[in-house]
């Protein structure tokens, strides 16, 4: 889910505990969890609702001053014909697992694990081998754009990203603003290779 940083604090606070989506089908499901630029929040409902039945308690959950406020944003991105969801959600305060995973350094049996993983990924690849060579042009590039990394290798952006998100779920890379880098045990298995 997509979130403007103004609604961080609020969220964090517990004073924004809904956000009202246009979607086609329901992008997010009850009981997981979610990473967002305002954190990690985990999805309690998801229901499709009127507009009519929206009330100024509503918009005020989900940081709007207004019902008129909180559909003209969902409008905008979807339209109206599109059904409303209102997803509740809450932050989660423990840490992210991915993100612990990714400040250990591996070695031994895991770094060798970690190895054989990505040499299956490069075995496996309808694409051709990408999961080292990606691994070391995030080394070489922090911080350019995902467009600009797959067009490196000739690739698009949708299945670009996809793969690095399997690199990411591994505990390898850390999304930046714009791009990736390489985590403390992507360096040491990028490392182990060379």
């Amino acid at each position: 889910m997509l979130f403007a940083l103004r609604f961080a604090e609020p969220i964090a606070r517990g004073e924004i505990d809904l956000t009202f989506r246009r979607w086609r089908r329901a992008q997010v499901r009850p009981g997981r969890p979610y990473r967002t630029v305002v954190g990690r929040l985990q999805v309690d409902e998801v229901d499709v609702v009127e507009p009519g039945d929206l009330g100024p308690d509503d918009a005020r959950r989900a940081g709007f001053a207004s019902v008129e406020t909180l559909l003209a944003e969902a409008d905008r991105h979807a339209g109206p014909e599109a059904p409303l969801y209102r997803v509740r959600f809450h932050p989660l305060d423990e840490p992210d697992p991915r993100s612990e995973l990714a400040a250990t350094v591996p070695t031994g049996d895991d770094l060798e694990a970690v190895c054989r993983r990505l040499d299956a990924m490069d075995a496996r690849s309808a694409h051709g081998p990408w999961a080292w060579a990606t691994l070391a042009a995030i080394a070489e590039r922090p911080a350019v754009r995902a467009p600009d990394l797959a067009a490196s290798f000739g690739r698009e952006t949708a299945p670009f990203k996809t793969d690095v998100r399997r690199l990411k779920a591994l505990g390898l890379t850390h999304s930046l603003p714009v791009g990736y880098e390489l985590s403390p045990r992507g360096r040491a298995v990028l490392a182990a290779r060379s």
